[in-house]
């Protein structure tokens, strides 16, 4: 690809993620440049230029999303900064990929969609899980009938994380008023993907529990849990099936993804050692017909749609996410995952903490 046609990016807030997955996928992909990044810290900026050969080293985020060369704005600080920074790049017409979750409510979400909308420029946001080329699979054959009339769907997520001790460094996950907790991160990230592959949710009842009802962080003193750290869902989808989630954090042996899916024509298993930073893709397996014998389902290479890497699949999946956004670019087609789905996983999420503090089952509304 010609440097004239490459999609020319600009980095705010570059931290731990940052680093290992956003910058190493963009450097995978030959559609993309990086010409900027920018920090709260003008040396934070320089080190981080130098670091990874940036040519463009701001210490404030107005000047990145002024700036003449860079065509999207990638968005990689806390959910409570994202609203600012995002408002900032629409208004000088400046594509824009935000990290998730999008906002650290509802109503702020809808508005940048709206604002977004209105500026006629592309957006996307880091639900990247559900490009993944396992996520793609599970969606095709589940779309091809695999598994014939859905009948149930259960989803086990685990993580070491988000237990009694945070490291300093995540010491804004704790107030709750920052959105950044198991059930907003992980179950947004999962249940999009989910949701995206069998159909969305039309009554769910919940529990959000708080396991955990003391942290530790970094070497300060104990403080109150404000936040869930163990969610279950259960509830109907679309076509009537089952559903049933767990997530839960501070698992001291995770388990990672299981995916159980059931139907009348046969039985798809999804799962992972690992939720994130993962090593391998997805494991699916697959069984037909009356007592059928259980095998893996290989990923079509059609489904990978970036160069080979020895990349995390995690980051892996980061980079599907942002190829697809270029061919979107490209061919005017949808394909990545948006503010509009942003919003709709923020919307899913208000009916969860409805349903689990009313103690009863909530019926949404259409799916947009």
């Amino acid at each position: 690809m010609s440097k004239e046609n490459k999609i020319r990016v600009g980095l705010i807030g570059v931290g731990n993620w940052g680093r290992y997955g956003h910058i190493p996928a963009l450097k995978l992909l030959p559609e993309y440049e990086i010409i900027a990044v920018a920090s709260r810290s003008m040396e934070t900026a320089s080190k981080l230029a130098t670091q990874f050969e940036i040519p463009n080293a701001l210490g404030d985020y107005r000047r990145l999303v002024e700036h003449p060369e860079v065509d999207l704005v990638v968005v990689l600080p806390p959910a409570p900064q994202h609203v600012d920074i995002v408002k900032a790049a629409i208004a000088n017409g400046k594509d824009v990929y935000c990290e998730w979750p999008l906002t650290t409510n509802t109503a702020d979400a809808e508005e940048l969609l709206r604002l977004a909308d209105q500026a006629g420029v592309k957006h996307f946001v880091g639900l990247q899980r559900t490009v993944g080329a396992s996520s793609l699979l599970l969606t095709d054959l589940l779309a091809s009938h695999y598994v014939g009339h859905l009948l149930s769907v259960r989803m086990h997520v685990s993580m070491s994380g988000f237990g009694p001790v945070r490291s300093a460094s995540l010491d804004w996950t704790l107030p709750a008023i920052n959105f950044s907790n198991v059930l907003s991160i992980y179950g947004g990230h999962f249940m999009d993907m989910l949701f995206h592959a069998v159909g969305q949710p039309v009554a769910l009842s919940a529990i959000l529990k708080t396991q955990f009802p003391e942290l530790t962080a970094g070497d300060g003193p104990k403080v109150r849990n404000e936040n869930a750290d163990a969610v279950m869902v259960m509830g109907t989808i679309q076509n009537g099936a089952l559903f049933q989630i767990h997530i839960e954090g501070g698992k001291l042996n995770q388990k990672g993804l299981q995916i159980e899916i059931t139907g009348t024509a046969g039985d798809l298993e999804v799962s992972n050692d690992r939720s994130f930073v993962t090593k391998r893709h997805d494991l699916v397996r697959g069984a037909q017909g009356e007592a059928g014998i259980w095998a893996e389902v290989p990923i079509p290479d059609q489904l990978r749609i970036i160069p080979a890497s020895p990349l995390d699949v995690s980051v892996q999946d980061l980079a599907q996410l942002y190829a697809a956004f270029a061919r979107d670019r490209a061919t005017g087609r949808k394909s990545v995952r948006d503010f509009a789905d942003a919003v709709a996983m923020h919307r899913i999420i208000d009916v969860i903490v409805d349903a689990a503090s009313s103690n009863r089952t909530v019926v949404l509304g259409e799916p947009a």
